[in-house]
């Protein structure tokens, strides 16, 4: 079955590359990393793997140390979190988040909240950043941390990181950035940006499900989450997920800017302008112009989310509306209500994402069908 794929901001299709070198260390290298004191393919094994740790470490200009493998971008965040806050306690029980955070930034901050520590959340602009100021009246004696996203997983925007992770300096806390939106594709260099806890996940730049990192600076303290043996320099315990921390390399490896970045630049501006030129009601949520280039997210007033991504998939087109897809429920999207505080746009709203691996031809018969289905729903919607 043929799709027409454009939900990229939740997971890419692996390179082929990357499958074969999964497949060649599942079936030809599958010995734990850990067994390097007992036999030669578990020394083959753990030198592959701290291959793999070098890529992605140098791909931020990071040392193979402050590198922690994880599962991805929610055991990352919970680690960077929930690990940084208990650690540090001694020091403080504040910590600080935006209204557009990833939910397991959210839901980590609610548990702590629940163990005594206190937190505050901070609100943003129409388009997704927070007010400097703001920031700095909130950090008190007793701040530790404060955690954002490098770009919103929601609407593609790129915050103002340089600024905010300086005011954190001066204000001496420590920051947290959840750039599994934006790695790479946003260049980071950890020997100038002075962050000291990075979320990376490996499922948005073509490789693998299941595998992300923790960048940690030297001198953090961190608290295991997990208990388990001595792995991951003793803070994160479980196996070492070997194929899949290859595969995360091989993706690193093979990401380009001119496919990655610039191409689906154009594919982005090409349905934009397609849709505005069908569709009278609609808008573009987030900034336009500060954006990762590989995401678009509209709303298409007076319809549903919900039920223009499923016309959507009846058509084998795949995208995601922010209103619904992670709840049972018909609650609107938290990201769009904290910009917009408008509940008929929340819940219209559609992110298109893209890929290398997507066409132009695509596109044209996405903005197509985009025409015919509004259309379709506007005959039927009681806001018309």
């Amino acid at each position: 079955m043929s799709y027409i794929y454009l939900d990229n901001i939740t997971a890419t299709k692996p390179h082929r590359e990357v499958v074969d070198i999964i497949t060649e260390y599942l079936t030809d290298k599958y010995a734990l990393a850990i067994s390097q004191f007992s036999h030669s393919m578990g020394i083959e094994s753990k030198d592959g793997y701290d291959n793999a740790r070098h890529i992605i470490a140098n791909s931020i200009g990071a040392k193979d140390e402050n590198i922690v493998f994880t599962s991805g971008s929610t055991e990352s965040n919970n680690l960077a979190i929930k690990g940084f806050a208990r650690a540090n306690k001694k020091k403080g029980n504040h910590l600080i988040t935006t209204a557009v955070a990833d939910r397991s930034v959210m839901n980590s901050m609610k548990t702590l909240q629940r163990e005594g520590f206190e937190i505050t959340i901070l609100p943003v602009d129409t388009n997704g950043r927070i007010d400097l100021n703001k920031l700095a009246d909130t950090i008190k004696d007793s701040t530790t941390l404060f955690s954002f996203e490098l770009a919103n997983h929601e609407v593609g925007t790129i915050e103002n990181y340089e600024e905010i992770i300086r005011l954190c300096k001066e204000k001496n806390i420590a920051v947290h950035m959840d750039a599994s939106l934006g790695y790479l594709h946003i260049p980071i260099d950890m020997k100038t940006l002075p962050v000291d806890l990075v979320t990376l996940t490996a499922k948005r730049i073509h490789g693998p499900i299941g595998v992300g990192a923790l960048y940690i600076r030297d001198g953090i303290k961190i608290e295991k989450i997990m208990d388990g043996g001595f792995n991951e320099m003793n803070i994160r315990a479980g196996s070492e997920p070997v194929a899949l921390a290859v595969g995360f390399a091989k993706a690193v490896e093979l990401f380009d800017r001119d496919k990655d970045v610039i191409y689906t630049g154009k594919l982005k501006e090409k349905l934009l302008q397609l849709l505005k030129e069908k569709i009278a009601e609609i808008s573009v949520n987030g900034d336009p112009d500060k954006a990762m280039n590989n995401v678009l997210n509209v709303t298409f007033h007076k319809v549903e989310g919900e039920s223009t991504a499923l016309y959507f998939d009846m058509e084998k087109i795949e995208v995601i509306t922010g209103s619904a897809c992670f709840s049972q429920s018909l609650e609107p999207s938290y990201v769009l209500m904290a910009m917009y505080n408008d509940h008929e746009r929340a819940h219209g709203s559609i992110t298109f994402s893209f890929s290398r691996y997507n066409t132009e031809d695509e596109i044209v018969k996405t903005a197509d069908t985009a025409k015919q289905i509004v259309d379709k729903l506007m005959e039927i919607s009681p806001l018309k």
